[in-house]
């Protein structure tokens, strides 16, 4: 079964979801994108035992840091879910496009453009 998202949406591929560092996802937001989620495993599944709490708690810094310079944190969010739920994963990139869309475009001016 083949399933689509929106052509919005960029996918990065990482080993595990705690690979994601902060500063990937403050670096996303800075290069102009309008929102970033971080789909990993189920909680208590992760192949490398903790990767996916500790991504969680990097996406929360991130909201919090975004809401104290004035950026709405609903731009960055977490997901969990198993390879199996292709079909949730469609509906989450639905989802993110949607809140992104009603949010408007990214308010950070990237100067190196």
């Amino acid at each position: 079964m083949r399933l689509s998202y929106p052509a919005d949406v960029k996918i990065i591929q990482v080993p595990c979801t705690g690979r994601v560092d902060i500063i990937h996802l403050l670096n996303a937001i800075k290069d102009g994108a309008d929102g970033v989620y971080v789909a990993g495993c189920l909680e208590g599944e992760c192949h490398y035992i903790s990767g996916n709490l500790k991504a969680r708690k990097k996406v929360e810094y991130v909201k919090k840091t975004l809401e104290e310079i004035g950026i709405e944190p609903e731009r960055v969010a977490m997901y969990n879910l198993s390879s199996a739920q292709g079909a949730r994963f469609a509906e989450i990139a639905s989802e993110m496009v949607e809140i992104v869309r009603k949010l408007g475009p990214t308010p950070v001016i990237n100067s190196a453009a």
